[in-house]
Parts: structure tokens; C-alpha cells; sequence
């Protein structure tokens, strides 16, 4: 994957260093932001994982020197989607303005308008400050725990976190939002799943645009993707953490789902056809 020498993005706040203790994350107030929450949903904590790649974890102040180029990589793709999401915007009929969220790298915990958070819970998108938030050391649970190597596997969890800010700009995640408070648990759970497989979709409408910008992908990269979408399916997460799998407390979709729908967004770069996850039968997913 090509992404050295590309501007990094300006709209990063880097807290790292800056821990606060390791508070859990004050859920109420994520309103139909879907986050993934691999200790609660899925029964994996990872936070035992945190902190066991070079250096390990860092005294108050001071940040992982080796974590560094990985700050850097997330800060350029971050503005690779900012990019390519003010030009789709513009494409749209009529035209639309991309309100650029907020990236924001933080060590062990932090604060964010959705309630405090730390690093166990992962990657995520908050509505409330229109921010993705990630701990860098996400990336080794990604690589090392959940068999996700490439640096395209980690440019994947970026575009499907800020895929979640689209969803929000264009109204998908109002209908989630909607579907939760009026229908049953199982319901939510299914709109749940409709939401992350288009931010899914979404990731791959970038990569399918950015591709066509900077030429910066080849077959690895995209296995890469293919299989970082995989060990995060809820079907693989479960059996790994369980040794059985509950089809109905699914809220991310399976592997195979995951897959499907970040390819076909690759395949298409149709950011309209977003809407048809929330069209099909949900055997057709």
C-alpha cells in the first residue's frame, strides 16, 4: 500500500499521554451511533491485549515513539477520506457540503461528547462531536490477536468508522435511530446490522475512489481488507470468545457479510446504492 508522502490531515487532536484512568464508556448518551465494543458485544476483551506492543504501556505525558509512523499512517488516511468525501459530496444532486469530522488518537482512556471511553472498546465514531476515536494500540490487537496484518486492514477500520459520519450527514443513521426506539430488541439488533454493513459498504466506496485518485492499492491490500473484515464479523468474534455462535444478537453482521458488502462498495464506488441495505429482505444481506 502506497500512502507515504500524502498530507496528513489538519482536523486531528492528538491526546496521547494524556490518560485519564481507564473509565468505561458512558453508553447513554451514543444515540444511534454503532460502536465496536469487542468486550461487551462480543465477549472479547481487549484491553488485556493493550499495551503489549513495542514499549508497552506509557508513564502519564509521554507517548510510544514506536507508535509514531503509525500516528502519521492514520493521520494521511484520515485525510485521504476527507478528500475523496468533499469530491463525492460535491458530485451529489444537488451538490452537498462534507462537514470534515474530527480524528482524535488518545492513549488508555479520554473523554468525548458520547460519555468516557477507553482504549478497550476500540475504534469508534462519536455523533455527538463528530469524531472517530482510536487508541493506537488497536492496531496490534488487529494484527496480533485478531490475525489482521497490512496496512490496508487498518485503513479499513478508519473508512468504516468515518463511513458511520457519512451515514450520519445523510440521514441512514436517523432511520437506526428511529427503528430503536420504536421496534423490539431483535429489530434494533437487525437495523444495527444494516448500519455497520453500510459503513462497510461505505469504506469500500472510498478505497474504490481513492484507488482511482492515488493508485495506492494492490490485490494483497484489498485480501488485506477482506480479511480484516472477516475476524470482525459477529458469526467469528463469537465462536472465538464463546465456542458458539447467536444469530440473534448479531449487530455488526457476520464475516461473510462483512466482506460482501466492503467489495461490492469497492467493486461499485455507488454511493446512492448505500440506501439499498435498508431496501433488501434481511435473508439477502
Amino acid at each position: 500500500m502506497q500512502w507515504e508522502g500524502r498530507e496528513e490531515s489538519k482536523n486531528v487532536e492528538d491526546r496521547r499521554g494524556m490518560g485519564m484512568g481507564k473509565p468505561a464508556l458512558a453508553v447513554g448518551g451514543l444515540g444511534g451511533a454503532i460502536i465496536v465494543i469487542l468486550g461487551l458485544i462480543f465477549g472479547v476483551d481487549i484491553q488485556k491485549f493493550l499495551g503489549q506492543g513495542p514499549g508497552g504501556e506509557q508513564p502519564p505525558g509521554q507517548t510510544d515513539p514506536s507508535e509514531d509512523k503509525l500516528g502519521h499512517f492514520a493521520k494521511v488516511i484520515f485525510g485521504d477520506t476527507e478528500r475523496i468525501w468533499d469530491e463525492q459530496f460535491k458530485k451529489m444532486d444537488p451538490p452537498r457540503r462534507y462537514e470534515k469530522p474530527k480524528l482524535v488518537i488518545f492513549s488508555e482512556s479520554t473523554n468525548t461528547g458520547c460519555g468516557a471511553a477507553d482504549a478497550g472498546i476500540g475504534p469508534f465514531y462519536c455523533p455527538a462531536d463528530s469524531s472517530v476515536y482510536i487508541d493506537l494500540s488497536f492496531y496490534h490487537v488487529l494484527e496480533d490477536k485478531l490475525g489482521s496484518p497490512g496496512e490496508f486492514a487498518r485503513a479499513y477500520v478508519l473508512a468504516h468508522e468515518v463511513g458511520h459520519h457519512v451515514q450520519r450527514l445523510l440521514g441512514y443513521s436517523a432511520r437506526v435511530d428511529n427503528a430503536g426506539r420504536t421496534g423490539s430488541k431483535a429489530e434494533a439488533n437487525r437495523m444495527s446490522v444494516r448500519l455497520e454493513l453500510q459503513a462497510d459498504y461505505l469504506a469500500g466506496v472510498w478505497a474504490h475512489h481513492a484507488q482511482e485518485k492515488y493508485k495506492f492499492l494492490d490485490r494483497k491490500d484489498l485480501e488485506d481488507a477482506e480479511n480484516a473484515a472477516y475476524h470482525i464479523g459477529d458469526d467469528y468474534l463469537q465462536k472465538q470468545a464463546r465456542g458458539r455462535v447467536q444469530p440473534d444478537s448479531f449487530t455488526h453482521g457476520t464475516s461473510k457479510q462483512r466482506q460482501k458488502w466492503f467489495l461490492k462498495g469497492f467493486q461499485t464506488g455507488d454511493v446512492k446504492a448505500a440506501a439499498e441495505l435498508f431496501e433488501l429482505p434481511y435473508g439477502d444481506l
